[in-house]
């Protein structure tokens, strides 16, 4: 079964509107005959129309489109307070996941042994398992630093491929966009290189975690778990245990706040991770929580905070096309650009199907192009 526009839907909202099917069709700036089509099933609309019709009828995506459940892409978009993911929002990702699926063809061949996580779990020894474990497979003791390029392999071997991006800094959910393709069992993970590193560094392990449980993408209690995850990940047991120690010997809250800070810097994660991990530890023995609250932490860490990825990859920035394409193959080990080049080359595909799956500007989406046409 191919998806096919909810008929009823699109006639109820046009009736609601008092439009017509060529009011519609001069809206979205298509012909009459093209929306006919799409209402009798006999055609599709591409993904930038589809997401127009979206939002000018005001339907989500489930309202709108009739498709099979296991051919559809699994969208996940990190929480984050204060952000509301709206359909619009579901809706302009699916279209990009619709779009990767022609791309599949031209990744080089994915591994079938994955490694998945049976039964994941917030609990908080369990848990602490959990991370010990993916960190004696990548090599890492459990005091030690995690950077983020210890975490690339691991999205290699399980079938996601890293689309690193520069889409401005975001406070937002934007940062980290999960897409997983169930049919073609290929994941893509879309991450902001515009991004402080201590944020950077917890959306790679959070994303990780989406990687390593495919059934809960997408799902409340997968968002909740891959954000256990990345904490225990990135500050485990072994370190949680020492800074608390040494945080409750201080004299009062903002020393405590000081030695949070100097093990947040040691390890270039956020301060709200190192406060987190450290309560949950005391939590777990039964100890006494920490004297400074989150509100003395969120107010700290609105202020000064470290470089963004992409200037720490890139100097000067905005980088030179060869120079990013570059790090995406090499920093990244990602096969999306070369899959592409090989796409476009193959099959003439032009740079609006590049500004569409990468959601960038269309000027960019040109120079883009270009430099993969050469």
């Amino acid at each position: 079964m191919h998806k096919v526009i909810h008929s009823d839907k699109v006639k109820q909202a046009l009736q609601d509107r008092g439009w017509s099917q060529k009011d519609l069709a001069a809206e979205l700036g298509v012909t009459a005959q093209a929306v006919t089509n799409w209402i009798k099933g006999a055609d599709f609309p591409r993904p930038d129309k589809l997401l127009k019709l979206a939002t000018t009828l005001k339907l989500n995506f489930a309202d709108l489109v009739i498709s099979p459940a296991e051919g559809q892409p699994v969208i996940a978009f990190r929480k984050k307070a204060g952000a509301k993911t709206t359909d619009e929002h579901i809706l302009k990702a699916m279209a990009m996941g619709a779009l990767l699926k022609p791309l599949v063809p031209f990744l080089p061949e994915l591994r079938s042994l994955r490694v998945q996580i049976p039964s994941p779990t917030v609990q908080y020894d369990a848990l602490q398992a959990i991370a010990a474990e993916v960190r004696m497979r990548i090599g890492l003791g459990a005091q030690a630093v995690l950077l983020y390029e210890h975490l690339i392999g691991e999205f290699e071997s399980n079938g996601a491929v890293i689309v690193p991006v520069l889409w401005g800094e975001k406070r937002n959910h934007k940062n980290a966009l999960h897409i997983l393709l169930p049919q073609e069992k290929v994941t893509f993970i879309f991450l902001n290189l515009d991004t402080r590193l201590e944020d950077f560094k917890f959306w790679m392990a959070h994303e990780l975690a989406h990687v390593y449980t495919p059934d809960l993408a997408g799902k409340t209690e997968g968002e909740d778990f891959a954000d256990a995850f990345a904490g225990a990940l990135l500050f485990p047991k072994a370190l949680a245990e020492v800074a608390y120690h040494q945080a409750i010997k201080r004299r009062n809250a903002a020393d405590e706040i000081r030695e949070l800070q100097r093990h947040a810097a040691a390890h270039s994660i956020s301060l709200y991770s190192v406060f987190c991990e450290v309560n949950r530890f005391a939590k777990s023995l039964g100890l006494s929580p920490l004297r400074c609250e989150d509100a003395d932490i969120h107010a700290i860490r609105n202020g000064k905070r470290g470089d963004l990825v992409s200037e720490i990859l890139f100097d000067p920035t905005p980088p030179e096309l060869p120079s990013y394409i570059a790090a995406a193959q090499n920093v990244f080990r990602s096969a999306f650009f070369s899959a592409l080049q090989r796409m476009i080359k193959s099959k003439g595909t032009g740079p609006g199907y590049v500004q569409q799956v990468m959601d960038i500007p269309l000027q960019d989406a040109m120079a883009l192009h270009g430099e993969l046409s050469r």
